[in-house]
């Protein structure tokens, strides 16, 4: 069996290419940008094929899809960060929703026949009331980010293309998934990398903060990856799930967890540049349709999430000239 992974050099992708390497006849083959990092990929970068390609190029994206005739793709490459979104909402609609529609016409083109994972985010659903939480997949879309605007779109393209050409697209709306190598602007590893850096005598006593707040759902990426690859396995064509952990709270109470590993008391003090325009405060998702249709459950708790991020920080901070460039 084939598997294409686009943007395999990122989080998200570098995590299911390590997953995906150890199952029994599956090649892998990732996309990526030219000059992309590869560092996260260096336990498998001997294991997969990687090929160049330009999500905003529909002629890079075909040949992809030509050379490798994949028999799953899974679609993760896009800017993916909310508040650059705000800065660069037309490179963020273009990349993530022209992006999308061009990996779906090369399929179409080519006539394959794969079954190809849409992912998009819990960012679909925007702020919703205290009264509609749970969050279903029939909750209505609200977004209130330019990012979230993207992350519509692709996904109803996506069942657009099902319903109009019968390609086996599924979606996931992925709700906060975190651990390791994730990128310093997100919120857990922010935390951790000046945790890190106080422990290391590198800054002064202060964690910043955006909103505290914010009540969000937590997974660890490696679960969210073997949670991809089951829906690829067992899920209908045209069907979208949510995709979410076990463990809830505010960002104040996850900040809370992360200082209780850690023997430094540092201040906290909010940085209105870590606040966003629009925020959504409330992610506290129902994932029974996901959960009864693949048997799937979280292994990873949100403590060894924590401590595992925590740690990668400190290696990074205790060996900068081995840090990632990102």
């Amino acid at each position: 069996m084939k598997v294409l992974i686009t943007g395999v050099t990122g989080f998200a992708g570098s995590y299911l290419a390590e997953y995906l390497v150890d199952q029994p006849d599956v090649e892998v083959y990732g996309l990526k940008r030219w000059n992309s990092p590869l560092a996260d990929l260096q336990g498998v970068i001997d294991k997969i094929t990687l090929i160049n390609f330009d999500l905003g190029d529909p002629h890079s994206i075909y040949k992809a899809i030509s050379e490798v005739r994949p028999d799953r793709i899974f679609h993760l490459a896009a800017q993916s960060y909310v508040p650059m979104s705000f800065r660069a909402p037309v490179d963020t609609i273009r990349a993530n929703v022209l992006g999308t529609v061009g990996l779906l016409e090369a399929v179409r083109e080519t006539g394959d026949d794969p079954v190809i994972h849409i992912c998009t985010s819990s960012e679909v659903y925007g702020e919703v009331s205290q009264e509609e939480l749970p969050i279903v997949e029939s909750t209505p879309l609200r977004p209130q980010s330019p990012y979230g605007v993207s992350k519509v779109a692709e996904d109803l393209t996506a069942y657009q293309y099902h319903v109009s050409y019968g390609l086996r697209t599924l979606r996931t709306r992925s709700f906060t998934h975190t651990g390791p190598r994730s990128k310093e602007v997100f919120v857990a590893p922010a935390f951790a990398k000046q945790i890190a850096e106080i422990e290391a005598g590198q800054r002064n006593e202060v964690v910043y903060v955006g909103n505290l707040d914010s009540t969000r759902t937590f997974l660890d990426i490696r679960d969210m990856v073997e949670a991809y690859w089951l829906l690829t396995e067992k899920c209908p064509a045209g069907e979208v799930y949510n995709i979410a952990g076990d463990y809830t709270c505010t960002v104040g109470q996850m900040l809370d967890t992360l200082l209780g590993l850690t023997d430094v008391k540092p201040k906290i003090e909010v940085d209105s540049r870590l606040l966003r325009v629009s925020d959504v405060t409330r992610q506290v998702p129902d994932t029974t349709k996901f959960r009864e249709a693949t048997g799937w459950r979280p292994k990873i708790s949100f403590e060894q999430t924590l401590r595992d991020i925590l740690d990668y920080w400190r290696d990074q901070v205790a060996q900068p000239h081995l840090r990632v460039q990102r």
